[in-house]
């Protein structure tokens, strides 16, 4: 099994842009490695932590800082964490990096809005082009991308499965991970 140093995968990108799928495949690989792992997924997040919020700017940052609060609380007690929320401004993410220190670790799912919106199966894209929606991030609010991600993931050139074996690869680089026995 993997060590016990608690750290932060924190996938930030627009919607659609393969957060949660990749995500979810690097969850799988690591929970085959670790003991221990915890999810923060975003809409369950909103579901439970933070229901009642909206999308406005505050309300947003107060959804991604109570996501990094239990990141925190739970990384520095040796759990590691897969945050896949948008997480759409960068002030709040750096805050969350200064709060974590070497245990946050920012993944940049990068997408055009174009490709987002051709992946999105939930036509929430289609509805804040024609301004349904109010606040949509990458259309009618910002996304702004991270100055300086530990993992950059171009999710237009490669497919899931390879993006996850990109962060995997880089969990080992840095210790966090061992490298997967071969039998």
């Amino acid at each position: 099994m993997g060590n016990d140093k608690g750290f932060t995968l924190w996938f930030t990108g627009l919607s659609g842009a393969g957060k949660t799928t990749i995500s979810e495949l690097v969850q799988k690989e690591l929970a085959d490695r670790r003991n221990r792992l915890e999810i923060l997924d975003g809409d369950i997040i909103r579901e439970n932590l933070s229901k009642g919020l909206g999308f406005s700017k505050e309300d947003r940052d107060t959804n991604v800082r109570r996501i990094a609060f239990v990141a925190d609380l739970l990384s520095r007690n040796g759990v590691p964490v897969i945050t896949a929320a948008i997480s759409p401004y960068r002030e709040i993410r750096d805050e969350a990096r200064e709060n974590m220190g070497d245990r946050f670790i920012e993944v940049f799912v990068k997408a055009s809005v174009e490709v987002c919106a051709e992946r999105d199966v939930k036509g929430l894209y289609e509805k804040a082009f024609k301004g349904e929606i109010k606040e949509f991030t990458g259309v009618s609010d910002p996304y702004e991308a991270p100055s300086s991600p530990e993992i950059v993931l171009k999710t237009e050139e490669h497919e899931p499965e390879e993006s996850a074996r990109i962060v995997l690869r880089r969990l080992e680089e840095m210790g966090l991970l061992y490298a997967e026995m071969k039998a």
